[in-house]
């Protein structure tokens, strides 16, 4: 146990959750004892359920706190402040510090490495100060033979290297690295590896061009500047395994490069990433244009357009590298694109939705397409972009020939007499072309697709995944085989009653006609009650079939069938959203919030105008029937008054005038009653009226009504 203890080293690496320090802390955790000592025949006769004893912990900081699961590292710290940083420093047998993504660790890797040195008393035993540096502080290096600038620039030369000017403090830290270390070699070593620019892993400093080629939304992949500087590169597994190889057999020099054995162009880099990801075309652009892209930081830059020829002698002499690519990232395109899409979790998601005809395949195809961002593979609108693909190329240039043009227009004129001589429709063979063609290009290949109601019968499926051709037969089929088929179904009535609601834009659109229609449907029944089906074929390859009943087009139907959907497909597999894409999602649903407040508004002014204006109306025409109530009440009254008033003038005031003049007369005691009795004696009409109304009450009344 004390054995196993002793031989268990110890190593510290800063930033453990940056890019380049986590895949070199998880490549040492791996790392047994003794894996260098044997040879390759011993290794292959190991057997693999034996325990092999680890050779490395791994601790060290984190920038910022997460819930990542790193089980490949024993302790992490975050914000440590330096005077607790010291002891973790100690309790290490090695101490790597990586400077090559950020700036922000220098100032910690100065302290560091000075503070270890004057520590060197209290030392329990040897110790190890890898400092990880980069080929930048080479940048301004002239060359070695200005007649032969094809000579590289190697270890031995690290003391003529000229920094580029934003890694001066990069190159201050290699020297006082390396002077430290001078003062006891054999109780504080110290090493510094400088690093070619790292890739593979799912990148970091090529990380714009793969995300761009497997994008696919730019017809060319753009290449800053003229593209041809030579960029020294490293594998970040390669890289690893340099710093292992250093640890275990520490090497005499302590300056030590590593980079790759090639000497690629940026142009070389950069077309190889488009070729196996992308559109496989380039475009050279001002340098200047790179800094307005966000994804990209100046000091990437910087890397981006550094021009050097490197070589590392003392790897190839001192150090037994298992180079993982040797010959550096375009070589070995296919292999770094594979840990690419797997690193970034960019794998492909293949479905195929079949159906009987109306049953809403195309519109739950979009749905998936717009909720996974897939590509909506259709029959009719593959044929016709197929055409004009081969048209376009064909009529690229037409005074260059080319092979691939002859091969376009020897298909375009295949199709095209085809379709002539088949009203319209292909033939089965350069249909099932097409279709295959299509599954295989470089967008349905890094996003996915949606396959949309094809392949229609079992020949044709097997015929479309199982390749005729004998070499990659398996490759091909395994590139464009669905991972999941969803079937859906509805009774003939409700495909029916669907079809008939449809509009006739529609129905023209889709071949929908009430005869047309029937027939497809009868077809659709018919293959599908044979003894081999569509469905048959992806049982015998247990692909994952799901089957949906459709009893309803309403839209909480269709998001009930994408709950499901998602539950069986799980999580998306493309990139979350950038920076810019989440403002620009933020700025159009702030837009649409503004519009729609802006319409509510300009509803509301325009309803209140309108209320206005009805109120108004009514006002006015309330107005108008109230003054005519009115004239007609006046002449009404007047009509009435100037009946009365003639009859009071003819019959009652000359007696009651009378009437007047004897009670002035006679003064008497009542005169009320003597006005009544006088009326009442006197009248001339005395015949026609009852006396009963002549009460004083009906008297005085008559007065008032007189004299007013």
């Amino acid at each position: 146990m004390e054995e196993r203890k002793s031989s268990l080293k110890r190593i510290f690496i800063n930033n453990i959750d940056s890019y380049s320090s986590k895949y070199i802390a998880k490549f040492l955790s791996e790392c047994v004892v003794g894996a260098h000592s044997e040879d390759e025949e011993e290794e292959e006769s190991v057997d693999t359920n034996i325990n092999k004893e680890k050779a490395f912990e791994i601790v060290g900081t984190v920038s910022e706190e997460s819930q990542e699961n790193r089980d490949y590292v024993l302790e992490q710290y975050y914000q440590l402040k330096r005077e607790e940083l010291l002891p973790k420093l100690m309790d290490c047998n090695v101490i790597v510090y990586n400077i090559t993504q950020h700036q922000d660790q220098l100032d910690e890797a100065f302290w560091a490495v000075a503070t270890l040195h004057n520590e060197l008393d209290n030392f329990t035993g040897p110790k190890m100060f890898i400092l990880v540096s980069t080929v930048m502080t080479w940048a301004c290096r002239k060359p070695i033979d200005p007649e032969d600038e094809e000579k590289p620039f190697t270890d031995e030369d690290f003391r003529r290297r000229r920094p580029h000017a934003n890694f001066r403090a990069h190159n201050d830290l290699e020297k006082r690295v390396v002077q430290l270390g001078k003062t006891n070699k054999h109780m504080f070593s110290t090493y510094v590896v400088v690093s070619g620019m790292q890739y593979g892993m799912g990148e970091q400093i090529f990380h714009y061009f793969f995300k761009t080629s497997w994008e696919g939304l730019k017809a060319e992949v753009p290449v800053f500047g003229d593209g041809t500087n030579i960029v020294p590169t490293i594998h970040i597994n390669d890289l690893a395994s340099v710093i292992q190889n250093v640890i275990e057999h520490r090497p005499s020099p302590y300056y030590l490069l590593a980079v790759d054995y090639s000497s690629h162009t940026m142009e070389e880099i950069v077309q190889a990433i488009s070729n196996a990801l992308g559109p496989g075309s380039i475009k050279k652009i001002p340098l200047e244009e790179a800094y307005l892209i966000r994804e990209i930081t100046v000091m990437e830059i910087d890397y981006m357009t550094v021009n050097l020829r490197m070589e590392s002698a003392h790897l190839k002499e001192l150090l037994s590298i298992s180079w993982q690519c040797e010959k550096g990232l375009v070589e070995n395109i296919g292999q770094v694109v594979q840990e690419y899409r797997q690193y970034r979790g960019l794998q492909p998601i293949r479905i195929c939705v079949m159906g009987p005809p109306a049953v809403g395949k195309s519109t739950l195809s979009k749905i998936i397409c717009d909720h996974y961002k897939l590509h909506h593979v259709k029959l009719k609108p593959t044929i016709t972009q197929t055409l004009d693909k081969l048209k376009e190329t064909v009529n690229k240039d037409p005074s260059v020939e080319t092979n691939s043009t002859a091969d376009a227009q020897e298909l375009l004129n295949s199709l095209t007499e085809s379709m002539e001589q088949n009203e319209g429709f292909l033939e089965e063979h350069l249909l099932l072309k097409v279709m295959r063609d299509k599954l295989m290009t470089k967008p349905c290949q890094n996003q996915g697709f949606v396959l949309d109601g094809f392949p229609k019968t079992y020949d044709q499926v097997k015929e479309l995944y199982e390749n005729d051709e004998e070499e990659e037969e398996e490759t091909v089929s395994n590139k464009i085989l669905p991972e999941f088929v969803f079937v859906l179904d509805a009774s003939d009535l409700f495909l029916k009653e669907r079809v008939i609601n449809l509009p006739e834009t529609e129905v023209e659109k889709n071949s929908y006609e009430p005869e047309l229609f029937l027939k497809r449907l009868s077809r659709y029944r018919h293959r599908n009650s044979e003894d081999s089906t569509v469905s048959d074929f992806y049982d015998e390859f247990n692909i994952t079939t799901l089957n949906l009943e459709i009893t309803s087009k309403d839209e909480p139907s269709c998001l009930h069938l994408l709950e499901k959907i998602i539950e069986t497909v799980g999580p998306s597999r493309n990139y979350s959203p950038t920076i810019e894409e989440m403002e620009e999602e933020e700025r159009k649903k702030m837009e649409e919030k503004q519009k729609s407040e802006a319409q509510r508004k300009e509803e509301e002014e325009k309803r209140e105008a309108e209320e206005a204006r009805e109120r108004a109306a009514r006002w006015e025409e309330w107005s108008r029937s109230v003054e005519q109530l009115h004239r007609e009440e006046e002449d009404l009254l007047e009509a009435e008054t100037a009946q009365m008033r003639s009859y009071l003038m003819e019959h009652v005031m000359p007696t009651l005038s009378q009437g007047l003049l004897a009670c002035c007369s006679a003064q008497p005691q009542d005169p009320v009653d003597f006005l009544a009795e006088y009326l009442m004696n006197n009248n001339p009409l005395n015949s026609c009226i009852n006396t009963k109304l002549y009460s004083s009450q009906n008297i005085l009344s008559t007065v008032n009504r007189i004299f007013t």
